[in-house]
């Protein structure tokens, strides 16, 4: 049943695929009425089916709401989202307790009767969240995470992929499996190789499968590269997409120089679904602005100005009805990119996102952020991987490859010199492989002190 089902919905995918496409040449005035009405449905919807958003609509009228009302509702948390989860949903019968079966029962991922998915997280925050995508929200993420591709195959006068790897969870509950394995084009062969499995296996099952296009995990990927470079693989992909980790300076040169292949990055989340994604062309990503409403605002939650700096992205997602997630706090920061991009769309950029705030450590009063650590480890060519754990006066760090210690432990004490900590506790141990998360297959880099 469910690979009926699935075939089913991949047809809607690829019959919604075309407009999706054609939405990335809209002018700038088209998008912004299209959003405008997709935001008054979604916000009609949320008050009328979920009693959440009912008493925090406030005086807002969905009938007449524009994108600067939003400002006049509350942020939405995290763990509001999962303390408050039944009076969230919009569709009646379907309540956590029922949320949660399905995820302890489905060997695979699965439907629900009324054609639903469900998935988790893996609470990386702190707070493990369950979340659930309708039939018609997984068809727009969908083509949200694929229509820059295909837009970039159409203008180079290929067709779809003929053999797409996708390097993800491999199995439920995480919503990165489904999503990205998405042939876009009937006749394309798909492999779905787990990337929490031990990497040696992981180039095999890449090599065995000789793909044209790689999906998944950016460090995974990275890593991957970085093999072809040592001689280690021998694949040639000709389009890469990476997602659901930040893409690293030295991730994305290791891509380029291994394959020399174009590179969409995708920015997403469970909760929201695809943010914005890289056209492989310009700098930075587009926001899927035609789906998703971005706020950059302060730390009390007011929105800031294109040229001020922002504490922290809110989103809502239009897509999402049966649980509709209205100006949420993503845990990120984004910074505008000013001017057209070489790729012609006038869908609006953000920088690159470089890692959740949650990543940056505290000691007390002090804040050390996560790239004051990650200069130093991913630029070291004999690192191919890392993590790094808070400790009470500095940090333990694992590493996978053969740097010289004693050089990179110094370095990380100087790195952290300039944030308050003049003498850090360092220690650098190399392991042979750094666990994956089990259930997300995605690598925890940053460890923070609970």
């Amino acid at each position: 049943m469910y690979q009926r089902l699935r075939a089913a919905h991949l047809s809607a995918v690829r019959a919604a695929l075309e407009d999706h496409v054609a939405r990335l040449d809209w002018p700038p005035e088209r998008i912004e009425r299209h959003r405008t009405e997709r935001l008054r449905a979604l916000l009609g919807w949320a008050r009328e089916r979920s009693p959440f958003h009912a008493a925090r609509m406030g005086e807002v009228d969905p009938a007449t709401a524009t994108v600067a009302d939003l400002a006049r509702l509350p942020v939405m948390t995290k763990r509001e989202a999962q303390e408050e989860w039944d009076a969230v949903v919009t569709t009646p019968g379907l309540d956590r307790a029922g949320a949660e079966r399905v995820l302890a029962e489905q060997r695979w991922f699965s439907y629900t009767p009324a054609g639903h998915q469900v998935f988790s997280s893996g609470g990386s925050s702190g707070v493990r969240g369950v979340y659930v995508w309708d039939w018609e929200q997984f068809v727009t993420l969908a083509c949200l995470a694929w229509r820059w591709q295909a837009r970039a195959d159409r203008a180079a006068g290929t067709g779809g992929p003929a053999r797409l790897a996708v390097l993800s969870a491999g199995g439920p509950p995480h919503a990165s499996t489904p999503l990205f394995d998405v042939p876009t084009d009937p006749a394309t062969e798909t492999v779905v190789i787990p990337a929490a499995a031990p990497f040696d296996d992981v180039s095999k099952a890449v090599a065995d499968a000789g793909p044209t296009a790689l999906v998944g995990y950016a460090s995974v990927i990275g890593r991957l590269a970085r093999a072809t470079l040592a001689g280690e693989l021998d694949v040639r992909p000709v389009r890469v997409s990476t997602n659901s980790e930040p893409l690293t300076d030295e991730d994305r040169a290791a891509i380029a120089a291994a394959w020399g292949a174009p590179v969409h990055n995708l920015w997403g989340s469970t909760e929201i679904g695809v943010q914005a994604v890289g056209c492989g062309q310009g700098d930075g990503l587009h926001v899927s602005e035609d789906e998703v409403v971005l706020e950059r605002v302060d730390a009390d939650g007011r929105p800031v100005g294109p040229g001020e700096p922002a504490a922290r992205t809110l989103a809502t997602g239009l897509a999402g009805r049966t649980f509709p997630f209205v100006r949420y706090d993503l845990g990120d920061e984004v910074t505008l990119l000013p001017g057209p991009c070489p790729c012609g769309s006038a869908m609006p950029r953000v920088a690159a996102v470089a890692g959740r705030r949650d990543d940056d450590f505290h000691y007390g009063t002090l804040l050390v952020p996560a790239s004051a650590f990650r200069y130093v480890l991913g630029t070291d060519p004999l690192i191919s991987e890392y993590q790094v754990h808070q400790t009470a006066d500095g940090a333990d760090v694992l590493v996978v490859g053969s740097p010289d210690v004693p050089t990179v432990t110094a370095a990380l004490v100087e790195a952290l010199q300039p944030y308050g900590l003049p003498d850090a506790a360092i220690t650098v141990r190399t392991v042979d492989r750094i666990p994956r998360h089990a259930a997300t297959g995605k690598l925890s880099r940053f460890v923070p002190l609970r």
